[in-house]
């Protein structure tokens, strides 16, 4: 039978990457928010005594308007570049998909009385969403990935539609997992209040600069991490709404909420690898062991 190992918050501000200076990544830098990059380097520490077969991943940045779709091709390879940051991140990105557990997962959703679709187009580009928690997580790529997309419910319905959709996803992917022979990682791939800068620093990295946008925001995210910590799940999850209205969080497109449900509500207690800030949003690495 299938399990749930971990789960995992992991946001992807493309600038992660740029500032590793990967060979898979066409521009280069200095150095730059070393708080979250070292923040990785705990987290990777910490699953390398996890036994997992494959990660899956919630992206905010592969939005669907009807439904929840998945990744159903074996092998996607291309050039990713940033819509809005393609100076810092024009990566080549070369991966595995476990279409197996895709399957499994969108069948499970469907019957669950979800709207799903596979996505069966081997020239699909990948969203960097999918790309830079991957990357950051498991830099080898040797692991496969099963994403599945952000279908808008919160902004074309309500907060509480998002959140009734991704208790059901949730639940489903669950099932879906119990019934395969894998061992998962879950990973929302997202960052927590997400109010940005609209001027760049020159040179991006220029850390002197960085810093949250504001105060309110900054205090938004301590109470969400502090009851990630604290293990109160259920209030995490009923905050979720009034959080994301707060703070224009990326938590909008329901991959915290999908997450907790998956690994079935329980008070576990989190750990925090590390908080930082991104062009002014705010950004946790965290992890569940289930």
């Amino acid at each position: 039978m299938g399990q749930i190992v971990a789960g995992l918050l992991a946001p992807h501000p493309p600038h992660l990457v740029y500032a590793e200076n990967p060979e898979q990544n066409e521009p280069t830098a200095e150095c730059g928010w070393e708080e979250l990059r070292w923040s990785y380097e705990r987290l990777r520490e910490s699953l390398a005594d996890i036994d997992y077969d494959t990660l899956v991943i919630h992206s905010p940045h592969w939005r669907t308007q009807i439904g929840t779709h998945f990744l159903a091709v074996d092998h996607f390879k291309s050039l990713s570049v940033d819509p809005i940051f393609p100076h810092l991140f024009r990566y080549n990105y070369d991966l595995k998909v476990d279409v197996d557990l895709a399957k499994k997962m969108e069948a499970a959703a469907k019957d669950a009385g979800l709207s799903t679709k596979l996505m069966t187009n081997p020239d699909f580009r990948v969203d960097y969403g999918t790309i830079v928690a991957g990357h950051m997580i498991r830099p080898e790529w040797d692991k496969p990935i099963v994403t599945m997309s952000s279908n808008g419910a919160a902004r074309y319905y309500s907060m509480d539609v998002m959140q009734e959709q991704m208790t059901t996803l949730g639940k489903a992917t669950a099932r879906a997992i119990e019934e395969s022979d894998k061992k998962v990682v879950l990973v929302a791939s997202h960052s927590l209040s997400h109010r940005h800068y609209v001027i760049e620093p020159n040179p991006p990295e220029d850390m002197s600069k960085e810093h949250i946008d504001h105060h309110g925001q900054y205090l938004w995210d301590m109470k969400m991490i502090e009851l990630m910590k604290a293990g109160k799940t259920q209030e995490l999850f009923d905050l979720i709404p009034d959080f994301t209205e707060a703070t224009v969080a990326e938590t909008e497109a329901g991959g915290l909420s999908w997450m907790l449900q998956a690994m079935g509500m329980k008070d576990i207690k989190a750990k925090v690898h590390g908080y930082g800030t991104v062009i002014g949003t705010g950004n946790a690495v965290v992890e569940w062991r289930v």
